[in-house]
């Protein structure tokens, strides 16, 4: 696991840029993190450093349920906030996302534990106080296992 600590906005988009540059084409990331963690803002910068999109262009997919961005390279960002049931998520249609060849980022996917990949990477992200985050990188954990041997970041 690595551990990050980011001090402004800005510096949370600059990592997730970083971060960007260490994914797969093909990846399932799992941002978690309280209200105001820093998710979106990560996101950001992980859009931009994949080259999906501008970071003013990234927001919180809470009402839509998931955003798209990319041409080339594909990033779906999905927010499961509003998402309550196994019901409501098969209509959100994210089984589908998986399959495809895509870095797809979810906020608040650990309510639902048994829909990721064992090579899932988990960012957790804790606010400190108004502007400091600290970010850790668990990459291919499994659901009950140690972490696989992918490497990343």
């Amino acid at each position: 696991m690595q551990v990050y600590f980011t001090n402004s906005e800005e510096e949370t988009i600059a990592l997730g840029r970083r971060l960007a540059q260490e994914l797969p084409s093909r990846a399932v990331v799992l941002l978690i993190g309280e209200l105001g963690a820093g998710k979106t803002t990560l996101a950001k910068g992980i859009v931009h450093g994949l080259g999906a999109g501008e970071p003013d262009d990234v927001s919180s997919p809470t009402f839509t349920l998931v955003h798209e961005y990319g041409e080339g390279p594909r990033v779906y960002h999905v927010d499961l906030y509003r998402i309550s049931t196994a019901q409501e998520l098969d209509s959100v249609g994210v089984d589908e996302l998986l399959d495809r060849d895509a870095v797809v980022l979810v906020e608040w996917g650990e309510r639902f534990p048994h829909l990721w990949p064992a090579d899932r990477i988990e960012i957790h992200l804790r606010r400190l106080d108004d502007d400091r985050r600290e970010v850790k990188v668990k990459p291919g954990v499994s659901g009950h296992g140690p972490e696989n041997s992918s490497g990343w970041p």
